[in-house]
């Protein structure tokens, strides 16, 4: 008894429609599948395809995992596929198969897992089934409901990084405005570092907007006492005594620059080692690293 694989006529074989990847995926690509089919028209299909039998159409089959290998097939003129019949197969299955293959985006990931959810399977449920842990599951459920500005970010391209979305996410609840103007700028790189840097500037940001609320609080609180001489000194009182603010002098200063080509940021709180040389940051990592100023261009001063 010959327990190898069949030769199976392509055209008794049909896709999954509920296979988790999508008609988007690059693997489907026609470039993608024209490559596949170059080695396929002079090796053939080395690895046979997973199937497993239609229940709604005797005779039939339903690709399990394989489906490049059947579309290339077939654009290289092939008649039949080498094919193991499993019919012990789930879309759980195929999830596995292309994770470990690293062949599914982002999204493809999140809709299974939102297909999942809808199903009144729990988080933990799913991280065990896909043997993911279940914080992998819960990034790509952030996916399924994100605010519009990132959700153009993502769904446009600019980040495929899981991770990077999520940073966005949690820096747009806190900060929703200066997240939505900072992916306004187009050339502004979605990376893990930018993103770092955005959220430690926020975060500077908001400290300080506490500390100045603070300040404001103490002198308001201070004008509605009696001085020495028994007299209430009024809210407008106060605030004729304050210097007026100068338009010209920023609170706080973020120097953007650009070294050997990257944006980086200078990095004030720190001491050179010497004149004419400068600590910095890069934007796109977060490395620091001391310069000589010579090497390096001024981009924009912000204020923070």
């Amino acid at each position: 008894m010959s327990f190898g694989p069949l030769e199976l006529a392509l055209d008794l074989i049909d896709e999954d429609p509920k296979q988790p990847r999508t008609k988007d995926n690059p693997g489907f690509s026609r470039r993608s599948l024209e490559e596949l089919a170059a080695t396929i028209r002079l090796r053939g299909v080395k690895t046979p395809i997973s199937v497993r039998e239609n229940p709604g159409a005797e005779g039939r089959y339903i690709i399990n995992h394989g489906a490049r290998r059947y579309r290339a097939s077939s654009i290289a003129g092939k008649t039949a596929i080498p094919a193991f019949v499993d019919n012990d197969y789930s879309e759980a299955d195929q999830v596995i198969e292309n994770l470990q293959r690293n062949e599914l985006t982002a999204r493809e990931i999140a809709d299974f897992i939102g297909r999942e959810l809808s199903l009144g399977k729990k988080k933990s449920q799913i991280a065990h089934e896909i043997g993911k842990s279940p914080a992998f599951v819960t990034q790509y459920v952030t996916l399924l409901d994100l605010p519009d500005p990132i959700a153009v970010a993502f769904n446009t391209g600019r980040t495929n990084d899981v991770t990077v979305v999520n940073e966005l996410v949690a820096a747009y609840k806190k900060d929703p405005a200066d997240v939505d103007v900072w992916l306004a700028d187009d050339s502004q790189e979605l990376t893990r570092g930018s993103v770092r840097l955005l959220r430690e500037f926020l975060d500077d940001k908001r400290k300080h907007r506490v500390e100045d609320e603070h300040a404001s609080y103490t002198v308001n609180t201070f004008t509605d006492t009696e001085d020495h001489e028994g007299k209430r000194e009024t809210e407008a009182d106060a605030k004729r005594k304050e210097p007026a603010p100068n338009p010209e002098k920023l609170k706080k200063a973020i120097v953007r620059v650009k070294h050997g080509g990257r944006l980086a940021r200078l990095v004030l709180h720190r001491r050179p080692a010497k004149d004419g040389s400068a600590w910095l940051r890069y934007e796109d990592n977060g490395y620091e690293f001391e310069a000589e100023l010579g090497d390096v261009q001024l981009v924009a001063i912000l204020e923070g």
